[in-house]
């Protein structure tokens, strides 16, 4: 299997079982411990470094980099599609424990059941299946194009 496709696989599965970890273990409910789904991007680097330092020898820059946003892209896809999954099937009351978790940490930082309120309705559009997995898969594309510019410049250096 191609170190591309291969790279693209894991991560893509490596960020949906992490999810799963986060959400079995009721992780993403706690208000010190949600923060731990970040933990996908230091893992997808960690993918990209490891796809891009095995072709780093055999191949150009340019490859490089496009060796990585493949490897994204192809993750991206396995992520939107986990995400979904997730909220509506594995935790379909995903967004209103969200919800809660963001009431009770707005109001431990002092605000006011007016701006409590506000900022539940402002962020009502975004809190949907489609629009938090078309974010996470655009979120890891965006990190797999950056990711790749910087690791394939470093890369070509120790080859």
């Amino acid at each position: 299997m191609p170190t591309t496709l291969r790279a693209g696989l894991i991560l893509g599965l490596a960020v949906a079982a992490w999810t799963l970890v986060m959400g079995f273990t009721g992780w993403f409910k706690h208000p010190s411990l949600h923060h731990l789904f970040w933990l996908v991007i230091p893992l997808q680097i960690g993918v990209l470094v490891w796809s891009l330092r095995t072709t780093a020898p055999t191949t150009g820059y340019n490859q490089q980099v496009w060796s990585g946003v493949s490897s994204s892209l192809l993750g991206s896809v396995i992520i939107y599609g986990a995400s979904v999954y997730f909220t509506t099937v594995v935790f379909p009351h995903y967004f209103q424990d969200m919800e809660v978790l963001g009431r009770q940490v707005m109001a431990s930082q002092g605000l006011s059941p007016a701006q409590i309120e506000a900022a539940v309705k402002a962020s009502a559009p975004l809190q949907t299946p489609r629009v938090s997995a078309m974010s996470g898969a655009i979120g890891t594309v965006v990190t797999g194009f950056f990711t790749s510019i910087v690791a394939a410049i470093w890369l070509r250096r120790k080859a």
